[in-house]
């Protein structure tokens, strides 16, 4: 497993519950501002204990079209965290600027 995916899953881990980050700035916080893909990527084999249905697409929806992960599972575990999706696209976030987890400088300083 690479250091990169590692990073992944550290950053990911630390997301709130009810709170949501998109692939491109998990990938920017860990200093790769182009590795939105790469990110989706990682998460794709993530251990079971990382939250990976808490990262979306910079649209604020949902994105994954993965089996082991599908759009259905992702809203889901979404929804029982809180998270509520608008009536006319049940795959886009409701609040979505609400919901983005914004790290304060303690937590940006102590990035993996």
């Amino acid at each position: 497993m690479s250091s990169f995916n590692e990073r992944v899953y550290t950053l990911v881990r630390r997301i709130p519950r009810g709170k949501v980050l998109t692939y491109g700035r998990v990938a920017a916080l860990l200093g790769v501002p182009r590795g939105a893909r790469a990110v989706g990527w990682a998460l794709h084999g993530a251990p079971e204990d990382v939250p990976w249905q808490r990262v979306i697409s910079a649209r604020g929806c949902i994105s994954t079209r993965c089996p082991e992960h599908p759009p259905q599972l992702q809203r889901a575990l979404l929804v029982a965290e809180g998270i509520r999706f608008k009536a006319e696209d049940s795959f886009a976030l409701a609040d979505f600027p609400a919901v983005l987890w914004q790290l304060s400088d303690e937590e940006l300083a102590d990035l993996p």
